[in-house]
């Protein structure tokens, strides 16, 4: 097998760029999972307001102010633990939004050199911002499983852009090696398979966030089957996938009736199905085209993480839904969604080798 040695150039910030992108990184997987945490202790509205917490930087600064609490809104039952989860998460939500504010500041300062093309900082920059947005509707407007969806897909896009950032210039920055890659139809077809994979993949952590947001998890308490059916009779899919119902709903707990819940956690269960079928499609696609020792490690990369995502999913319905399963479900469904990355950012690498 030959080897290519690929030097680049290196543009001036795109080490400081690098770096910052692989932090953003990593926060922001930290960030989604701890979203994950606050959804499934209902603590979203764990601070009623936004962005402090009864009108403070902290809940500790609340709870010092006799009254306040009480004052802030009536009827409304403060639970120190729910508002701290909620906090933190936030704490970190705007670490990484300064972090993407100091990637776009170097990108602008150094645009001539474009370690990054201004328009990719830009558009991260703008996505964050969304993100912070889509946050502060989340708590107005009480949870609402369709602003939930939506400030997934932010993470899931905010994440991909940093991953994507990060691998980009892990080639500008060093040196490159890449082996020989067969030349034929196959790889195209592994490239366009690992492109559609990404896609089924995000789309069904979307249905997973809509299946949590719901409360659906546990509609379905057995497996494979459902409540001891394949295809149960009482499911009611046209109140299932209804994405407005009103504002002045508070959503916590859940609004839909049983049979809709069942309906959601089916589609679940099926879009898995579909999902994990694309991905193995793409991986063996991949193995198959190419002899680049870094594309099969990235095909047995993405079947691990998928191997490693199922696997949860069936504990977890087993387990009956333990609270550390369930968050290590949505830990599980980021890193597929970032092996998958990586894996379609070197069958491209691959094919221009």
């Amino acid at each position: 097998m030959s080897t290519q040695m690929e030097m680049t150039s290196i543009p001036a910030g795109a080490v400081a760029i690098k770096r910052l992108a692989l932090l953003g990184m990593l926060l922001c997987l930290v960030v989604i999972v701890l979203g994950a945490w606050v959804r499934l202790t209902d603590a979203g509205l764990g601070c009623p307001d936004w962005p402090g917490c009864y009108g403070h930087v902290t809940p500790a600064g609340a709870e010092r102010v006799e009254g306040k609490i009480e004052s802030f809104d009536p009827g409304w039952d403060y639970d120190s633990g729910k508002a701290w989860r909620e906090m933190i998460h936030r704490y970190a939500a705007t670490l990484l939004g300064f972090i993407i504010v100091l990637i776009t500041a170097i990108a602008l300062a150094y645009r001539r050199e474009q370690p990054v093309k201004l328009g990719f900082a830009l558009t991260l920059l703008g996505v964050v911002l969304l993100q912070g947005m889509l946050g502060a509707f989340t708590v107005w407007w009480l949870v609402k499983p369709l602003v939930v969806v939506l400030h997934l897909i932010g993470g899931l896009t905010t994440l991909s852009l940093l991953t994507w950032m990060w691998l980009g210039l892990r080639r500008t920055t060093g040196t490159v090696s890449h082996a020989t890659t067969a030349s034929d139809s196959t790889l195209a077809s592994a490239r366009k398979a690992g492109v559609v994979a990404v896609v089924l993949v995000a789309a069904q952590i979307m249905l997973g966030g809509w299946t949590s947001s719901n409360y659906a998890a546990v509609a379905c308490p057995d497996l494979p089957q459902c409540q001891g059916e394949w295809w149960p009779d009482n499911m009611q899919f046209d109140e299932a996938f209804v994405l407005w119902r009103g504002l002045d709903i508070n959503y916590t707990g859940g609004v839909l009736e049983h049979p809709a819940r069942v309906a959601i956690h089916l589609t679940h269960r099926i879009g898995a199905v579909v999902a994990t079928l694309a991905v193995l499609w793409a991986a063996w696609l991949a193995w198959r085209a190419t002899t680049n020792e870094r594309v099969r490690r990235g095909s047995i990369w993405i079947s691990a993480a998928l191997a490693l995502q199922l696997l949860i999913a069936v504990l977890m319905i087993l387990e009956a839904f333990p609270l550390w399963l369930a968050t290590g479900h949505n830990a599980g469904a980021a890193l597929l969604l970032l092996s998958l990355l990586v894996f379609n950012k070197r069958l491209r690498e691959s094919a221009t080798a």
